[in-house]
């Protein structure tokens, strides 16, 4: 039997969370292995509500919450690494904690974990539930990543960690901007599941066209050496072939590629100030639930 420790970082959606443990409860019923949860609490501005937990085969629920807002890759990656230093565990599955992450893909990721024990198992996205709008940003999203980095990156924050993973993880600067960045630079021989991208149970999508983009920065910035390497080919190639006809309206692709490697770099220092053994700093305290 091993012990599987769900994280699940929320920002104020506390509904949300309730009924997905409700809905993980039921699926790992026949699962032989060990469930508990920990909720990374963002420094949520809504008063977590009381709710009755009666769930049958859940272990255990602890509540970590954070200082100050810090988003959700920094708390995967606080929630990360404080499991790793005070839980006993086999595996991690982040999740998000809004349904868009499905809990009856919980058993697909536990089949293949049985299959491949030492593994990092993704679920790759197979199909989106959003609007048309949504679809479009997000293919712009996954478009940009593969030019800047030539990876074809189809997950998310729901994957299935093993014990061995997750020390690397914590070691890795990259995670605490990007977790599946991280995972794509850490992991080549990944295994993966079908995934289908969920509705949330309630209310509007918080992901914004201007956090997509955001998002695509922080996984281009962990291969930021393979940016700098495309970039310089692709202006060298491009200032040849305007060569013969230079003009403002011309230089538009360069002045973006431009502004895109200094984004990038903002980022990567940003990970470099990032002080990892005082991680603990962040939390203010932990609750526990069940």
């Amino acid at each position: 039997m091993n012990r599987i420790k769900v994280l699940i970082p929320i920002y104020n959606d506390w509904k949300s969370v309730f009924k997905l443990l409700e809905d993980i409860d039921l699926q790992v019923n026949d699962l032989k292995h060990e469930f508990s949860i920990i909720i990374v609490n963002d420094c949520s501005t809504e008063v977590r509500p009381i709710y009755d937990f009666n769930f049958k085969n859940l272990k255990s629920i602890k509540i970590i919450n954070m200082k100050r807002n810090k988003g959700h890759a920094r708390c995967n990656a606080s929630g990360l690494r404080y499991i790793a230093e005070h839980e006993d565990y086999d595996y991690i599955i982040p999740m998000d904690g809004d349904g868009e992450d499905r809990a009856e893909e919980i058993t697909l990721l536990i089949d293949k974990v049985n299959d491949y024990p030492d593994n990092v198992v993704t679920a790759n996205r197979i199909k989106r539930s959003e609007g048309f709008f949504f679809k479009l940003c997000y293919f712009l999203h996954k478009y940009l990543t593969f030019v800047f980095t030539g990876k074809s990156i189809k997950f998310g924050n729901f994957i299935c960690l093993p014990k061995s993973a997750v020390n690397k993880m914590i070691k890795e600067k990259s995670t605490w901007s990007s977790f599946s960045g991280a995972v794509t630079k850490l992991f080549k021989n990944r295994k993966s599941i079908p995934s289908i991208r969920g509705k949330r149970f309630f209310g509007p999508s918080k992901m914004s066209f201007i956090n997509l983009f955001k998002h695509s920065l922080s996984i281009i910035a962990v291969f930021k050496i393979t940016l700098l390497i495309r970039s310089i080919i692709f202006l060298i190639v491009y200032l040849f072939i305007i060569s013969s006809n230079l003009s403002l309206i011309t230089f538009l692709p360069v002045i973006g590629i431009i502004i895109m490697m200094i984004l990038v770099i903002i980022l990567s220092q940003r990970e470099n100030i990032i002080e990892f053994e005082n991680y603990l700093e962040d939390i203010s305290s932990v609750d526990q639930l069940k």
